[in-house]
């Protein structure tokens, strides 16, 4: 049975702090998720002294997160949809306590593998699902605009796991700190099964959701897999968003803070400040792109441009040598800004679709984005190894410029292959399909 709320007027919609206020603490969750995701980031140095890490056995460390995530972004799209997204959150909140304590008191690298792949698979519910919130209890004309408010929350994440974190290991270590971060998890969870809800009936108000989309008899799980993949854009979808992701989950989340340190003189502390001004320009760039090409009514050419952008900036920064630092971070700055057109890609998808397959596409299309991080970090790290000129610094492998070179090259093909994937797309004018 349902519960209102006092005062709710029956066919009303939900007034904005209570759908902001639900849909926040599913953003909270992915504020967590990004958090873990970049954590490895800060952290390079004692990972790789106590574990005695290469630098492709540190990628894979950092990229077992990525491992899991991608593995259930589909089927958590298809439990958001028949499930509801409250369940989803909950235990995806609890499960990433358990796995982040079992990455804190790790005692070798085996087990701290398989934290992270725990963690990984427990967060990855997190974006998905506050998508599914939105489409319920905002007007579809803020989907685009609430998936840039995610990016940006999830990026406060990415920037707490920045210098904040290097100070907090500076002071305590990093498994103290992670196993504060395993309580903040649990405390989580618990409030998501106590405030949210799916769907804003469940409080008494009119809800968001196209109303021809409630059935009486849901679809299977494969049948409704089978349906949302009969549908073009969702396989590019897939393939699209790595070319963004790959560079901007890779460099500010893994191999950035090392390459700054090493080529240009940074210190760790304002490497890690610079990777999160990235994530942060990141969100900005996103939560302007979206409204963006909702005012112009088209997808393609926004993402276009944004891709083009992307390439041209990274190819500076990964092939040109001896650049000056105020030139790098302006670069990486203006880089960052640009990639925020991928956001565009989650709305692109859910419009290529019936509504009632929204969550399922979401999840493909989340799947791609995290493909960038989950392909980009192992495989940096096996070409920096690969071209290490065995040069080492306190016991940790140092790498030179070509090295770096080789490593980011990959980034850059994979960019280039999305805007020939992009010009097979078919525009949706921003309109959802019937």
């Amino acid at each position: 049975m349902t519960r209102g709320v006092p005062g709710a007027k029956p066919g009303a919609v939900p007034p904005a702090p209570l759908a902001w206020m639900v849909w926040g603490l599913g953003a909270a969750f992915y504020l967590l998720a990004f958090y873990h995701r970049v954590a490895p980031a800060v952290i390079t140095r004692e990972l790789s002294a106590e574990f005695g890490l290469s630098a492709a056995a540190l990628g894979n460390l950092s990229a077992f997160y990525f491992y899991s995530y991608v593995a259930v972004q589909i089927p958590t799209g298809l439990l958001a949809d028949r499930w509801g997204p409250r369940k989803v959150l909950a235990t995806g909140a609890a499960l990433t306590a358990a796995g982040t304590l079992v990455f804190a008191l790790a005692p070798d690298v085996e087990f701290a593998n398989a934290g992270r792949l725990a963690i990984g698979a427990a967060a990855g519910v997190a974006f998905v699902s506050m998508l599914k919130l939105a489409s319920h209890w905002m007007p579809a004309r803020q989907f685009a605009f609430a998936s840039g408010m995610a990016l940006f929350v999830g990026v406060m994440g990415a920037t707490l796991a920045g210098a904040p974190l290097r100070v907090a290991v500076d002071a305590f270590g990093w498994r103290p700190v992670m196993t504060a971060s395993a309580v903040f998890s649990a405390l989580l969870a618990l409030a998501i099964w106590a405030f949210v809800r799916d769907d804003p009936a469940e409080r008494g108000y009119a809800s968001f959701y196209p109303s021809d989309t409630h059935v009486d008899a849901a679809p299977s799980v494969f049948a409704q897999l089978r349906e949302v993949l009969r549908y073009r854009n969702t396989w590019l979808m897939l393939g699209i968003p790595g070319g963004i992701s790959g560079i901007m989950l890779t460099f500010p989340g893994l191999w950035g803070v090392p390459f700054m340190v090493t080529q240009y003189g940074f210190t760790t502390r304002e490497a890690a400040a610079t990777a999160s001004a990235m994530l942060v320009a990141w969100a900005l760039g996103s939560l302007a792109i979206g409204p963006l090409s909702e005012r112009l009514g088209a997808r393609k050419p926004v993402l276009f441009a944004g891709l083009a952008a992307t390439l041209a900036l990274w190819s500076i920064v990964a092939f040109v040598p001896g650049l000056g630092r105020a030139v790098l971070v302006a670069l990486l700055f203006a880089l960052s800004l640009a990639a925020g057109a991928f956001i565009i890609g989650f709305a692109f998808a859910k419009e290529s679709v019936p509504a009632r397959l929204g969550g399922t596409v979401s999840g493909i299309a989340n799947m791609g984005v995290m493909l960038g991080g989950m392909l980009m970090q192992p495989m940096v790290g096996f070409m920096l190894d690969r071209h290490w000129s065995g040069q080492t610094a306190q016991g940790v492998r140092v790498y030179d410029f070509a090295a770096f070179r080789a490593g980011f090259a990959v980034m850059a093909a994979w960019t280039a292959l999305a805007l020939v994937l992009l010009a097979f797309t078919r525009e949706t004018g921003c309109r959802q399909r019937p």
